[in-house]
This record gives structure tokens, sequence and C-alpha cells, in this order.
């Protein structure tokens, strides 16, 4: 048998998986949320009148009469009253949501000597012990990084990093100061270690093999699994390891160069806390870690261990998943921050019928207690009513399909309600062409 036939293709379809799919629907509602959070945060008294709602909603992306139907379909998140003085309808974020950006703040915040330890480890993966700063701020939200990252992890943390600008420009970039030993044990290895003291599988035929999980409908021929076998038994250096003094021209070390990049890619999602991290986020990072330039193309090889959604943004943008670490569209292993961010989605997925039904039995025992009046408090406004002000051609209320769609859980098949021409994850993130190709 010769060694193409049992060699991996180089070029391969993708085969969908609906739970990482419909995983990515729900966030691209959480993204366009989020926008809206950001704009409400901003502001006076965190409130927003409405006749100014549909103006700055186009700011940040959003269609003219856009904003007043997206708002009334998350009645969770967003609240819309009459103020008690002025008689004028105000926008506000509701009790729920002011409670999960507190608890992922205190979550994010609480896990600050991780993300430390992340960033000594992703510096410690590229070839000169420093990254642009640029890069890892774009990719900060992943990896745990607070917003002020570079004062409290980088320049707080002066034993373990340095900041520098760059000679022949103004960038600024980390570098690592000191390497720990300690910390260049890849995830994968633990895993193969649990691998061989549970199930009693043989050390060398794990020792540089990874778990696969090919996705469903995945043909998977003889010829296929043959080379699947032989590449798990394929030998590579550590993503840790300082490759600069080897001859890399033969063709045995361009195969561990090659596997060398998956256990890069593989190593770098486990350092995220969600376990995902765009594509074109992983492109910035290619130079400083060896990886292909073909990236799409590279980890359509392995489907079985990485897979890449273009669901949730138009195509836009690919959401790269590590396969072992979810189950149905949830995380295995879930953290604290994490827990956090969903609770966002959860707030998206509520139906709008229950916020009616609470604010009704709220209303009701108020009633009781001030003995059937009560002159100073803010008149609640619920999807059913009519708003001009709003700039919405319709009644909020005959919008049955966002109902519809808001009415399944975290784990159903979730549609998309809203374009999302300019909904991009971050309106500074660039790409240099050389640092990027889709091998289209």
């Amino acid at each position: 048998m010769s060694q193409k036939c049992t060699s991996i293709p180089k070029k391969q379809q993708r085969v969908r998986d609906h739970a990482y799919d419909n995983y990515m629907e729900i966030e691209k509602k959480m993204r366009k949320v989020l926008k809206f959070q950001t704009l409400f945060l901003s502001q006076h008294n965190q409130t927003l009148p409405v006749s100014r709602l549909d103006f700055l909603a186009r700011r940040i992306g959003f269609k003219r009469q856009e904003a007043g139907s997206f708002l009334l379909k998350f009645p969770h998140v967003f609240e819309i009253y009459e103020h008690p003085v002025q008689r004028i309808l105000y926008c506000r974020l509701t009790r729920k949501a002011l409670l999960q950006i507190e608890q992922e703040k205190k979550a994010l915040n609480a896990q600050i000597p991780e993300a430390v330890t992340r960033l000594r480890k992703l510096l410690m993966m590229s070839n000169s012990g420093c990254l642009r700063l640029e890069h890892v701020r774009i990719a900060r939200t992943e990896f745990g990084l607070p917003e002020d990252f570079e004062y409290s992890v980088v320049l707080k943390n002066a034993q373990f990093f340095r900041l520098f600008n760059a000679k022949e420009s103004t960038e600024k970039y980390i570098e690592l100061v000191g390497r720990d030993p300690s910390l260049a044990v890849c995830a994968i290895e633990k895993v193969r270690e649990k691998e061989y003291r549970e199930r009693g599988i043989d050390a060398e035929d794990i020792r540089f093999s990874f778990l696969v999980n090919f996705p469903p409908g995945f043909k998977i021929g003889k010829y296929y699994r043959i080379a699947v076998w032989k590449w798990q038994r394929v030998p590579y250096w550590s993503p840790y390891e300082d490759v600069s003094g080897y001859d890399l021209r033969s063709l045995e070390a361009q195969k561990r160069m090659e596997k060398r990049a998956v256990a890069t890619i593989h190593e770098l999602l486990t350092l995220t806390v969600e376990k995902k991290i765009t594509l074109e986020r992983i492109a910035h990072f290619r130079l400083a870690m060896n990886l292909p330039k073909k990236l799409k193309e590279f980890l359509l090889q392995h489907q079985g261990i990485f897979y890449i959604s273009t669901r949730g943004n138009h195509g836009k943008l690919h959401t790269v998943f590590l396969r072992e670490a979810y189950r149905k569209g949830e995380l295995l292993e879930p953290n604290d921050l994490y827990l956090a961010r969903r609770k966002l989605g959860e707030l998206v997925l509520m139906s709008p019928r229950k916020v009616k039904m609470d604010t009704e039995l709220v209303r009701n025992r108020r009633d009781r207690h001030d003995g059937g009046g009560y002159m100073g408090r803010s008149t609640v406004v619920h999807a059913n009513n009519g708003f001009d002000n709003f700039g919405v051609k319709e009644n909020a209320g005959g919008d049955q399909k966002g109902d519809a769609d808001l009415d399944s859980d975290l784990g159903s098949n979730v549609e998309s309600d809203t374009s999302d021409e300019n909904d991009d994850y971050d309106s500074v993130e660039t790409i240099d062409a050389e640092d990027y190709d889709m091998g289209m």
C-alpha cells in the first residue's frame, strides 16, 4: 500500500455539527445585546431616553428603526419604563442584567492569578518569548484578561512580564521575564496520563496521540482510518520547546512541525476561558508560533480535534472550538467566568411572556401592601404596548417570530432574527495579509 493512499487528505469538506452552530447563534444575539449594555452603562444613571435610542444605536452598527424592536425582544435584559416625573419613556438594564454584569466582573477579577499564568504560557509558546500588546488586547476576552490588563496584569507583575517598544515602530510588545519549566506542560499530556491511568491504554499508543471525536455524518473510510492511526503515532516537538536549533528541511522534520502546529493550536484553545477562539485571532499569532499559512485548510484536516463554525456572523468570522472540551454544545468543565457569561445567554433566551407574568405578580404584591396605590413608582411598559417614539414601523407585540426564538433553551436550534452586517467582534481588529490565509 502506498504512502499516498494512507495519508490524511490536505483538502476536506467541512461537516457541520449543529451543537456548535447553535451555540454560535446564541452568541450572535449576545454580542448585539452586549453592544447595548455598553451603551447604557456609558450613560448618566445608566438610562437612555427612548427618543435618543435610534440615533445612538446607529453608532454601534444597528440600522435605522431597528433598535426599538430589538430591545423589546429581550425584556429580561432591557426594560422600558415611564419616568414618574418627566412622563417620558426611558430604557435601562433590568435588575437581572445588572446582577449578571456584576457576577461576571467578580468572576473576572477572581481569576486574574490564573490569567497571569495563561499569559505566561502564551508567551512561552512564541518563538522569541514576546507578543504584540495589540494582538493580546484584541483576544483579551478569550483569555480572561481584564480590560486594563496592561496595568493590572502586565505592569503589576514585573517579575513575569516586561513592556517595550519596537525599534522600527511605535508598537508595544509584551516580553516574558524568565521561563518556568513547570509551566511547559501541555494540557494534552495531562489528558494522556488520565487515559493511561483510567483506561489502561498502552503508553506507547497514546504517547503522541490526541483525542479524536469526528462530527456526526463525517465519513471515515478504511484508508482514512489507517491514515489517522499512523498520524497519531508521529512524534512531534512540544509547543513550549525551542526548535530554532533544529534542521527543519527534512520530510520527517516537516511532519513533526505540522503535528506541532496542531499541538500549539490545541494548547492555545485550552488557555482560553471557553475553549474557543476565532480563526482570525489565531492568525495574529501565526508568525510568532510557527503556524501554517493556510489555517482554515489546515484545521479542516483535523475535524476530529477542532470544529470551525461559520454561524453567528454570516460567515465573516470563523470560530474554532476544541471538540474534546464540549459535549452537546456545553463546556464539560465550566469555570466561574464561563458560567457568568452564559447567564446572559439564559436571559436572552427567556420567554418574554415570563417577564410579563413576573411583573404582574410584583405589581399585585405592591398594590396589596400600599392599599391599591403607589404614587412614587415608575411604570414598567410591556412589549404589548405600542411605542411610536421607538421609531418601530410595526407594533412590537406582533413580532411572534422573536417570541418563538426566545422560547427555546440553550441547546435548541436557534435561528437568527436580526441582521448582522456590522456585527464584528472588535471594530479595530485587523489582520496583516501575510499573517493569515483562509486557504479558500
